[in-house]
């Protein structure tokens, strides 16, 4: 894959978790598509995948299931 930063053939698609929101608000979106890149070390979504991000958000009662959410501080 070809990075769109520095234009370097090698970069990667890992996946990862984000948070939205806090308290009763919270969303959280597991196994987004996030590019990295090893030769300019930037990660970045792409614009389908952002589009994607903000159409769960929206739509988040009909996608998301509640869970029990552990919270730990870094002290």
């Amino acid at each position: 894959m070809i990075c769109d930063i520095c234009g370097k053939s090698g970069a990667r698609i890992r996946h990862v978790t984000r948070s939205y929101g806090k308290g009763a608000n919270l969303l959280v979106i597991e196994n987004i598509p996030l590019v990295t890149c090893p030769h300019c070390s930037e990660s970045y979504f792409t614009a389908e995948t952002l589009h994607e991000i903000e159409r769960i958000k929206l739509h988040c009662k009909s996608f998301a299931q509640e869970r029990r959410v552990s919270v730990a501080s870094f002290a």
